[in-house]
């Protein structure tokens, strides 16, 4: 009897694809499934908590209802979990077309601005005129850059900056993202990128592995350096696409070149506009 013939490394890397796809679909409907009857309880636990209200003043009324809150929140911590999990199997399923990377990022800060100004983030963006269009998902990519953007302004707690800047490598396009906040240990970059791996209180563990898959959907690759106490560089680099003519380069958009990152000049800003 002959033997089964070996399987060509692109046959292997088919059948994993295929493998991975199947387990994605699998979870995915799974976390449906969980997900509509977790809204179903946290909605009758609200509405518990309604009528308890209504009752007569007792000890056991406010037990009752320290009890609906934390059945609640518990209910409302697993849904996002569940939105963030989705999200993680949705990530290589992406529309691309071409795009202005300059324009698209200019959209993302300005839509995510007020709520790092909250935090005392100044966001400065320095774009590249020449750099030539990328292919790309506008809701994954847009998604991808405000997660870095509210993962740097969380990593300040004091304020300081953030640079948003363009360029073009080796023919690719590159996106950094560079803050001037605490900076990451080691251990914590080497796993940064591991599902529901997280240092944050309360963090899902998935915005950094979502972040991942959708750069490499784009084709792309994330690099990211770090260091304790001065802060940490995310550089996201995208195949850029043949340039026919002058035409087809990201048009300019005019704004001031970003100076010197400091957490002093960060702190001068948030004097001069009375951020918090």
């Amino acid at each position: 009897m002959d033997k089964p013939k070996p399987f060509s490394s692109e046959e292997m890397t088919e059948r994993l694809q295929a493998q991975y796809t199947e387990i994605a679909q699998l979870a995915g409907g799974l976390a449906h499934e969980v997900k509509n009857p977790l809204s179903t309880i946290r909605l009758n636990m609200e509405l518990l908590g309604e009528e308890i209200e209504e009752l007569p003043d007792s000890a056991q009324k406010n037990r009752s209802i320290k009890r609906i809150e934390t059945v609640r929140r518990e209910t409302l911590r697993l849904e996002e979990l569940l939105n963030e999990f989705l999200n993680y199997t949705r990530a290589h399923h992406l529309e691309l077309f071409t795009a202005n990377v300059n324009r698209e990022l200019h959209e993302a800060v300005e839509f995510i601005r007020p709520q790092t100004s909250a935090l005392g983030a100044e966001i400065i963006e320095y774009y590249a005129p020449d750099v030539p269009t990328i292919r790309l998902d506008k809701r994954s990519f847009h998604r991808m850059i405000l997660n870095l953007l509210l993962n740097a302004a969380q990593a300040m707690p004091e304020g300081g900056q953030i640079v948003v800047r363009t360029r073009q490598h080796a023919g690719d396009v590159v996106i950094d993202l560079i803050d001037t906040g605490v900076g990451m240990e080691e251990e914590t970059i080497r796993k940064m990128f591991e599902p529901f791996y997280s240092t944050k209180l309360g963090g899902t563990g998935l915005g950094l592995p979502i972040v991942r898959r959708i750069v490499e959907g784009h084709g792309g690759r994330i690099a990211v350096q770090s260091e304790l106490g001065r802060g940490t560089q995310f550089s996201l680099s995208f195949p850029a696409l043949p340039q026919l003519g002058a035409e087809e380069k990201s048009e300019p958009i005019v704004l001031p070149a970003a100076p010197s990152v400091s957490k002093k000049g960060a702190k001068n800003a948030r004097k001069k506009h009375g951020s918090a």
